[in-house]
């Protein structure tokens, strides 16, 4: 069986991930966002259980060199460090145009990404996490995106970037999705898994 793309992102009540342009650039988190200690052991859970992650460049460099460093940091709390051990030590797979090297089990695709994101699903197990709304814009445009795992907030942005870049080429049609899990956090995120379902 092949691996499957999920995509894994927070997102506001109104299905922004971002309030502005570049928002998510910032580690701490936009103010809306509320990534408590409870939120964060369950992101340490779900991100081991990938086994890879493939990430834009953006994202990647808002991960690198933070979490790498985090590993060590003793001002941070050990479920930080913790998390900075899993995302160094996992499989990443870097999809930029610009960038020609990358530290921490990293591998860059330059070029043809779709094509090779197919094979490398095609020749992969498990969970492979997704980060990045363009690269999951592509993924989903392209068939290739498998699930859904949503972190939504308790905020109403009114606007901003919505879950998936320019969505109405993304989605012809609607996206029917299944709920494949439901867990709620003391903070009053709400994550909820779907499938992308295909006829």
């Amino acid at each position: 069986m092949p691996a499957r793309f999920v995509y894994w992102m927070n997102v506001s009540l109104d299905g922004f991930i971002e309030s502005r342009s570049g928002q998510n650039g910032d580690l701490g988190g936009p103010e809306w966002v509320r990534i408590d200690e409870q939120l964060h052991r369950f992101f340490n859970e779900r991100a081991r259980a990938m086994t890879m992650a493939v990430e834009g460049r953006v994202i990647h460099d808002m991960m690198d060199p933070f979490w790498p460093d985090a590993r060590s940091d003793e001002s941070l709390p050990d479920y930080m460090r913790e998390y900075g051990e899993i995302w160094t030590e996992q499989r990443k797979v870097l999809v930029s145009r610009s960038r020609t090297a990358a530290d921490h089990n990293t591998t860059i695709i330059n070029e043809d990404a779709i094509t090779r994101l197919a094979e490398l699903r095609a020749g992969s197990e498990g969970d492979i996490g997704v980060g990045g709304a363009d690269l999951a814009t592509q993924l989903l445009t392209a068939g290739l995106l498998d699930e859904l795992m949503l972190f939504t907030h308790p905020a109403v942005l009114g606007a901003g970037r919505p879950l998936f870049d320019s969505p109405a080429d993304a989605i012809r049609q609607p996206l029917q999705l299944e709920l494949l899990e439901q867990r709620s956090f003391d903070s009053g995120v709400v994550m909820h898994r779907y499938a992308i379902t295909r006829e």
